[in-house]
């Protein structure tokens, strides 16, 4: 498995002006929920799931998915998670922080998708909304897939892979980005919308 996800990327560079990304990454994924006042939200782990916790966000996932430490997990990433079945990557969730440069949601999204592998197919780009203070509930959401191409512990050659990337701007004003990378059939429509529900951004 890419130590980043199922899959290739690595984040691009940061833009020095205020215009759009020139290029970014991500791979994943988000966090937080403790201390939520009255204008906030926090998403709420279905009974019997874990949750990752970075500085600015927290996001909920199957037990199925084992958190990875400091020394498994990519150095770009805050947190993530694998879900794997006879040796084999099924799944990922990573939660990058800060990945680029971005005045709005619009344009970490667009950092987002220059991440993607190249060979990927981006199928839409979505609006969404996260828990949290009204400030930062605006997100994008991205849809895309891939072939797996069976490198180290990835899928069997072949193997069709679903990406969705949810990003936008914490309270400090700075990039997240949560991903989940899944193989065909690994995981149920409906996990992977309660991952996404689940994302609480402060």
């Amino acid at each position: 498995m890419n130590h980043t996800g199922i899959g290739h990327g690595r984040p691009g560079p940061r833009r020095t002006g205020r215009g759009l990304p020139t290029a970014g990454l991500l791979l994943a994924v988000g966090l937080t929920a403790a201390g939520c006042g009255d204008d906030e939200v926090a998403g709420k782990a279905p009974e019997g799931w874990a949750e990752l916790t970075t500085a600015s966000v927290t996001v909920a996932h199957p037990a199925a998915f084992r958190a990875q430490g400091d020394a498994e997990r990519d150095r770009h990433n805050a947190a993530a998670a694998r879900m794997a079945q006879d040796g084999r990557t099924t799944g990922t969730l990573t939660v990058q922080l800060d990945f680029t440069d971005a005045d709005s949601a619009e344009e970490a999204a667009i950092g987002a998708e220059a991440g993607i592998a190249l060979g990927s197919r981006l199928r839409k780009q979505s609006d969404v909304r996260v828990k949290g203070p009204e400030q930062v509930r605006d997100a994008k959401r991205v849809d895309f897939d891939f072939t797996s191409g069976g490198e180290d512990d990835s899928p069997p050659r072949g193997t069709r892979v679903s990406g969705v990337i949810v990003t936008g701007l914490d309270s400090h004003h700075r990039t997240y980005a949560v991903r989940v990378d899944t193989a065909e059939g690994a995981l149920p429509d409906a996990d992977l919308d309660r991952i996404v529900e689940s994302i609480t951004v402060r």
